[in-house]
């Protein structure tokens, strides 16, 4: 029991001389020979009956049957490595005893090890839609993107639908066009307005949005426009959406609703967000020769078209926002689109407006659905003394947050920021990789990848005004979640012998931190191990926390170098949702992009 297999490495060193680096690798950590010997009744073999009890009272699987351990111990068996010589000797003396057959329906530690460790159904979360997926959109944070048609940068890079194509197969689903006329003012490009980016066709994004907007998720895809057209190119917009989406696109029945449709009733529909026009004379500047500028312009222009010019006063104006308009009443007021296409209103589901007032009065949560849309140092400013009033404004309606402009290299900004007010697309610069980024795809691993996920409680209950949920005040810790890391597996695999060190094996180790409200932000590490492909760690960490629900558990793998130490592998996992008990991590590359075989072996329990 327990067996291990003694492996040899070679590299060159100094002289030239080769040196041999000896490998064991992975046996069973001596908590899961414990856990074994408990379930099995100190046997060497583990029935289907002492394997479900070991899922449902050690790794927390509550809904496992009978039926689901006899189909996982089959398929162990089926996985099952080529047996030793010592065990081929030993079924040979006992082939005709009948325990034997029985034996054959049981595992072995090393076996229950295997699937633990390389098994993808032994994941850290459920692979399946389990939110209650009937509230209105309000109640989801949405995965959502930002300026999803760029390729790179935020001045200079190419506009195209590929990106948009690859955000829709990761799950992202908020996709913002910037509309602007062609040249020639008689058709529709899509581009980044005042900057050297060359544009790309509307119509190509919109075709690639149909063909790709269920790829990954059945629930709804969310497009917010920048809307820089004329009245006629609106026109016409209209009629190409219809035409390319068909029954596909979603139109509100009246034009202000009372409640957000729910992701459910919105299955496989493609849902239109922008700021309705307001004015109809032909006086619309459009981008021409850079001869305009952004606020001149009557449409639905953001902060990135106004580079280095954040406002100090944009609390005061929101000159720094989606340029929303400045309306006090329903959009709804037909005096407000006499003279508009009645086809491009009906197009519009999810309002981008804002009121007239103070910050206070623009975040009143009664009235008329709308959302806002602020630049990351807008809600900053705002949070400093009006936190709560974020957080019920958003139970009701929607915040959108997008990167300031000062994000030229395409970075993000701390997406929990938004979140932890119930801010609900925080969107993001899709080919920005980075830590932001890498926190952002973890928070969308829950809920099965769908793309929403359902904000806490916490976030939605009705507090009294003397009692508001506010992030920046240290609640009791709820809950400590314990984290034991094990060992790592399959670097040798998908990464050549040299990739980490030219002269010996990788010396590796964990870097594990959990993100959250203020008080919820914890960084620990491992020691390193040295010169090792298969590392062995078995260190525990805790974590109080007093708000898991919206934590994140952020895990990095580095080879320690003299200089900067080498990235080995990182995932994100949402807290709330970790499963319990030995669990088989995957991990990714600075992309996002699952590796082959790289996975960590760890352990979650919460006390």
């Amino acid at each position: 029991m327990g067996n291990s297999m003694v492996t040899y490495t070679k590299y060159k060193s100094f002289l030239f001389f080769i040196k041999k680096y000896k490998e064991t690798q992975h046996v069973p950590p001596h908590d899961l020979k414990d856990a074994f010997s408990e379930f099995a009744g100190g046997a060497s073999h583990m029935s289907a009956e002492q394997l479900l009890r070991f899922l449902v009272e050690h790794q927390g699987e509550q809904g496992c049957t009978l039926s689901d351990s006899e189909k996982i111990l089959e398929k162990i068996l089926r996985l099952k490595r080529p047996p030793t010589q010592e065990e081929e000797e030993e079924e040979l003396l006992e082939s005709v005893d009948v325990d034997n057959q029985q034996r054959k329906q049981e595992i072995t530690l090393d076996d229950l090890f295997h699937f633990l460790l390389l098994d993808e159904s032994n994941g850290p979360l459920k692979a399946e839609v389990h939110h209650d997926m009937s509230a209105p959109l309000s109640h989801y944070f949405i995965y959502s993107g930002h300026n999803s048609y760029l390729t790179g940068n935020q001045i200079s890079s190419d506009c195209s639908e590929e990106p948009i194509i690859m955000a829709l197969k990761r799950g992202v689903r908020v996709i913002e066009l910037d509309l602007w006329p062609t040249a020639n003012k008689d058709d529709i490009k899509v581009d980044h307005g005042w900057t050297l980016t060359n544009p790309v066709s509307a119509i190509k994004c919109l075709e690639s949005i149909k063909e790709y907007a269920f790829f990954a998720s059945e629930y709804p895809v969310i497009i917010t426009i920048e809307d820089h057209l004329t009245k006629d190119l609106r026109d016409k917009f209209a009629e190409m959406a219809t035409q390319i989406f068909g029954e596909v696109l979603f139109k509100p029945e009246t034009g202000c609703l009372k409640e957000f449709p729910s992701p459910e009733s919105l299955k496989n529909r493609i849902v239109i967000s922008t700021k309705p026009p307001k004015e109809s004379f032909e006086a619309n500047r459009i981008k021409d020769n850079g001869n305009s500028s952004p606020m001149q312009n009557g449409s639905d222009s953001s902060e990135e078209e106004t580079w280095g010019k954040d406002s100090p006063d944009s609390m005061q104006n929101e000159s720094d926002g989606d340029n929303e308009g400045d309306n006090n009443s329903c959009e709804c007021d037909k005096k407000s689109y006499q003279q508009f296409s009645p086809d491009y209103k009906s197009l519009i589901t999810i309002q981008n407006r804002k009121l007239k007032g103070s910050l206070k009065d623009k975040l009143n949560p009664d009235g008329d659905l709308r959302r806002l849309s602020w630049s990351e140092k807008t809600l900053l400013k705002a949070l400093e003394s009006h936190g709560t009033d974020i957080v019920r404004f958003t139970q009701k309606n929607i915040l959108r947050v997008y990167p300031s402009a000062m994000r030229v290299k395409s970075t993000n900004f701390k997406p929990h920021i938004g979140w932890i007010y119930g801010a609900q697309m925080v969107a993001f610069n899709m080919q920005g990789h980075g830590k932001q980024l890498w926190l952002m795809q973890g928070m969308f691993r829950a809920n099965g990848g769908c793309g929403y996920v359902k904000k806490p409680q916490i976030l939605m209950q009705k507090h009294q005004c003397d009692n508001d949920y506010d992030p920046k005040v240290k609640m009791p810790v709820k809950k400590t979640l314990k984290v034991k890391v094990y060992l790592g597996n399959g670097w040798n695999l998908d990464f050549s012998p040299t990739h980490f060190d030219k002269c010996s094996p990788p010396d590796f180790f964990v870097k594990i931190c959990t993100v959250g409200v203020g008080a919820d932000c914890w960084k620990k590490k491992t020691k390193v191990i040295m010169d090792k492909w298969f590392p062995v760690w078995e260190e525990e960490f805790e974590f109080p926390l007093t708000v898991p629900e919206l934590a994140l558990l952020r895990i990095q793998v580095k080879d320690k170098d003299q200089g900067k130490d080498d990235f080995a592998g990182q995932t994100c996992l949402p807290v709330s949702e970790l499963k319990l008990g030995f669990r088989s991590v995957p991990l990714y590359d600075t992309k996002g992009d699952k590796f082959n075989h790289v996975k960590l072996l760890m352990r979650f329990q919460f006390q």
